[in-house]
């Protein structure tokens, strides 16, 4: 019977993943005359999304019969207590506990990730303007890489199914940072994306694979919450191309409320981003009645201006319902269109506006002559007039990644 039931387990996972359909599972369950038994089986597979792209061919091993790498950046305590340095919680973690993101465990005193070679989405094709990095070799398609877990706690979050996950609560399959370099350049994809989750969470596996990325000579792109403390930061952002960093909102009590987290430390990493050189683009999800006032946001862009530069681009999201924030209706377009004109007031020079596909504002346009640089309608290009990094008409200096 337990033979029977893996098998049956195997073919709920192909169901999950798409990779079959319900009515060809219930066949091979009735044939096999434990249709009962299917029917559990299937249900508990089906609750779980299809975030990753492909379903191992076994399950991955538990966490005990798996070799465990050990994390970075934590101190050891009395006993065997023991205090993760990673994030800004730093969390003090009892032998046996986990850290606030529940991938990070204390086993008799040492800090171990959950959650090296551990992915539970890795996508291939899609365009860099979906991170969204609309200054970073436009058009460029990417590998997508996440793991289980986050830092926060976003009512809002779009990924929830997977960033508000313990490791066990996802399907995860192993996939080495050899193993994910090498998928990249048999699929020619120059980049490769820590995204969907929060990727300070899998530092240890972001960083390796990073560097070895950077010495096949692909380029590595990071979104993030910006909640990395700033020793680890720094070590990363050697191996780091582009960041897009989500500031989702100007004010402590939202950041508290919403997203169970601070304000201040993402202010710091914007801040050591700019200093370590490193091309970075900010995004702000607008969402209604929650971060919509136009004085936060007029406070933001000046924050924005004299602290990062005028040049650095912002872009202005549309909310859609998500997780638990569903009550709320969808950013009004005319809320971000004031958002833009208030940002484009104080004087910075690149400002979009996202989630709105055929927007004009989805294009970037040149801050000195005004014609249109890049034509999008909504994740596609349509018209680049960038070249040698300068506006094709006037000669304007355009900053970002461009070669």
């Amino acid at each position: 019977m337990s033979s029977t039931r893996h098998d049956l387990s195997k073919l709920a996972r192909l169901v999950a993943y798409r990779k079959m359909d319900r009515r060809e599972f219930l066949s091979q369950a009735l044939k096999a005359g434990v249709l009962a038994t299917a029917a559990s089986i299937f249900l508990t597979a089906c609750r779980r999304p299809p975030v990753a792209e492909v379903a191992p061919e076994e399950p991955t091993p538990s966490f005990d019969q798996q070799a465990l790498t050990e994390a970075r950046y934590y101190v050891k305590m009395e006993g065997e207590t023991i205090q993760c340095q990673l994030c800004f919680r730093r969390c003090t973690i009892s032998e046996g506990e986990r850290g606030y993101c529940g991938v990070r465990e204390n086993r008799e005193g040492t800090l171990y990730t959950l959650v090296y070679g551990r992915p539970c989405s890795i996508t291939e094709g899609s365009p860099i303007e979906k991170l969204p990095l609309y200054h970073v070799l436009p058009g460029s398609a990417r590998l997508n890489l996440a793991t289980a877990g986050c830092n926060f706690k976003c009512s809002f979050c779009h990924n929830w199914q997977i960033a508000a996950r313990t490791p066990e609560e996802v399907i995860s399959f192993d996939l080495s940072p050899e193993e994910v370099v090498e998928r990249a350049i048999e699929n020619n994809l120059q980049f490769i994306a820590f995204t969907y989750t929060e990727p300070t969470v899998f530092y240890e596996y972001m960083y390796d694979v990073s560097k070895l990325a950077k010495e096949k000579g692909l380029r590595t792109l990071l979104n993030t919450n910006g909640a990395m403390n700033p020793e680890p930061l720094r070590q990363l952002l050697k191996y780091i191309d582009a960041v897009n960093v989500d500031l989702k909102a100007f004010t402590a009590e939202f950041y508290q409320v919403t997203s169970y987290s601070e304000l201040e430390p993402v202010l710091t990493t914007l801040k050591i981003i700019k200093e370590e050189g490193v091309w970075f683009e900010i995004t702000n999800l607008v969402i209604p009645t929650l971060n919509d006032d136009m004085g936060k946001i007029r406070e933001m862009c000046i924050w924005v201006r004299d602290n990062l530069g005028k040049d650095v681009p912002l872009h202005f999201s549309r909310f859609f319902p998500a997780y638990k924030l569903t009550r709320l209706p969808p950013t009004p377009i005319e809320t971000l269109e004031q958002a833009r004109a208030i940002a484009l007031e104080v004087g910075l020079e690149y400002v979009t506006i996202g989630n709105v596909p055929g927007h004009e504002a989805n294009s970037t346009f040149c801050p000195n002559c005004g014609e249109t640089l890049i034509k999008r309608v909504h994740f596609s290009v349509l018209a680049n007039h960038i070249e040698d990094g300068k506006c094709k008409f006037c000669g304007y200096q355009i900053p970002g990644v461009w070669a």
